[in-house]
């Protein structure tokens, strides 16, 4: 299993990295955090740390660092626009619950 990312997510990462005007991808990474214990991260890379995964699809690459691949595998990343809300979504298949208010996870 890999991580994957969708066309819309896939659209939205690339744009945030040209208008940036520099970067190699996007870390999706989890944190210790919120309610349920755990939180998604997402920040820009510019260079590869020692033991990064990098998953590449559609154009994008996505780079992961190997302790959180454990709580990412299989996840597919996605950008979606509901209203006035816009904003990336996580299909994780590990986790077994979430807070109420979406910010964090447990596996």
């Amino acid at each position: 299993m890999a991580i994957t990312i969708t066309e819309a997510a896939a659209s939205r990462v690339a744009s945030f990295l040209e208008n940036r005007g520099k970067g190699i991808g996007l870390r999706l990474g989890v944190r210790t955090s919120g309610c349920s214990g755990m939180a998604y991260v997402l920040e820009f890379v510019d260079q590869l740390d020692e033991g990064d995964l990098v998953f590449e699809e559609k154009g994008v690459k996505i780079i992961v660092d190997a302790k959180s691949l454990v709580y990412l595998e299989g996840t597919e990343l996605d950008f979606a626009k509901e209203g006035l809300n816009e904003g990336f979504k996580f299909n994780n298949p590990n986790v077994s619950s979430e807070c109420g208010c979406g910010e964090s996870f447990n596996v």
